[in-house]
């Protein structure tokens, strides 16, 4: 099943939503460095692009995300598709580098295989209140494997642009960029799903002019603050700039880097269903830190290895176990604050995915402009295994006690 057994048909449009946009960003984030670069920009400027998306989304994500709790939630989502329709045929259709920047900084073009844009608070808080504490990391390790998969699907398929360039009178950069007209038909289809949400989509969580965080404040920000690190380190690696290193590094041609990323994101979307039994066992917070210090640690290796094969056995071990930690994440924020809060706790907790990513992709791109060697996966696995000593001292004792985890 898509969605656990007790959740509402609202559930179901939003896993189906999450893996449309999960397969167009599969896509563009395994395709947008070779398209920049057949454009003429330099890999310092490639990190720039992806710096601007993080960083524009970051901003759009926490303003909207901290007056969620007056607004209708169906509207905002399709409003944000519009945005998406509007970021693919901008990248469609500008080349110059300063153009390209400013439409990546305030669209939703998304360089990493997870989903660090706007639509996420807004689903998240949907979600929690779609199905009852019991079902809640069993359905978001669902809406988020959803999106994983679809993100596999959509990384083998960057691989297209080559064969229909081959097939056809195209030229290699035409058919890159006919992935950014793909990426603004996606966008059609997620607002059809937006469309068909129930009556709790229309309605504010609270009209009442309040802060948004009031109950929620103190363990939020301090969560906040964890994941910023977190996610400044997940900065360094995210899928293009990885992908960037690998054709400089081992010269590995656009296809054969789709399909590794096909299965990078095969194991990560699989493993994140073993993320409840696991919560279910030992917490939420140990089940974040206990998966994500191994998978840290094999990501630093990675880049030491001499070879491509080796690099990418242990980007495969890496992978097999970096996801787990997402619903557990997803549900640990939900089940710490009260339901008018939600959505306002997933903005200031998912914003440093991209703020903090944000200003990593710029010195990355920086590293790889000056050397092959894999300085970008060192620096970022050893930020990230400090994130998860830091989390497992501070909340390993405040596992929230209603959390009775379902894995079904």
């Amino acid at each position: 099943m898509l969605v656990p057994a007790k959740a509402n048909s609202d559930a179901l449009r939003l896993v189906c939503a999450r893996a449309l946009r999960g397969f167009a960003d599969g896509a563009v984030s395994v395709v947008l460095p070779a398209y920049l670069m057949a454009t003429g920009l330099s890999p310092f400027e490639v990190g720039a692009v992806a710096t601007a998306t993080l960083l524009g989304s970051a901003a759009l994500t926490l303003a909207v995300g901290l007056v969620a709790h007056r607004l209708s939630a169906r509207a905002t989502l399709l409003a944000t598709t519009l945005l998406m329709l509007g970021t693919g045929l901008g990248f469609a259709h500008v080349t110059a580098f300063w153009p390209l920047l400013a439409i990546a900084f305030v669209g939703t073009l998304n360089p990493s295989v997870g989903d660090v844009s706007i639509f996420l608070p807004i689903e998240q808080s949907l979600l929690a209140s779609s199905a009852p504490a019991a079902s809640r990391t069993a359905l978001y390790a669902r809406y988020n494997v959803a999106g994983a998969l679809a993100a596999a699907l959509g990384s083998l398929a960057a691989a297209s642009p080559e064969l229909l360039a081959k097939w056809t009178n195209l030229s290699q950069t035409a058919a890159l960029r006919s992935v950014f007209f793909v990426y603004a038909a996606v966008a059609v289809a997620i607002g059809a799903f937006y469309l068909g949400l129930g009556k709790t989509a229309d309605a504010a969580a609270d009209r009442e002019p309040r802060r948004p965080l009031a109950r929620s404040r103190p363990v939020v920000l301090r969560l906040a603050a964890l994941f910023t690190l977190d996610s400044f380190g997940g900065g360094f690696v995210v899928q293009s700039l990885l992908a960037l290193w690998l054709f400089q590094r081992f010269d590995l041609s656009l296809t054969a880097v789709a399909q590794v990323f096909f299965v990078t994101s095969l194991l990560g979307a699989l493993s994140q269903l073993v993320s409840p039994r696991l919560a279910a066992r030992i917490g939420l917070i140990r089940t974040m830190v206990y998966t994500h210090v191994p998978a840290n640690a094999f990501l630093v290796i990675a880049a030491f290895m001499p070879t491509a094969p080796l690099a990418l056995a242990f980007l495969f071990l890496r992978m097999a176990l970096s996801s787990m930690d997402v619903p557990a994440r997803q549900a640990y924020v939900m089940s710490v604050v009260p339901p008018e809060e939600r959505a306002a706790a997933a903005s200031v907790t998912n914003v440093p995915r991209s703020l903090g990513a944000g200003l990593a992709p710029l010195v990355s791109g920086w590293m790889l402009a000056h050397s092959t060697f894999g300085w970008p996966l060192i620096v970022g696995g050893l930020l990230k295994i400090v994130y998860d000593l830091l989390l497992l001292a501070r909340f390993r004792h405040h596992e929230p006690p209603q959390e009775a985890t379902e894995a079904r």
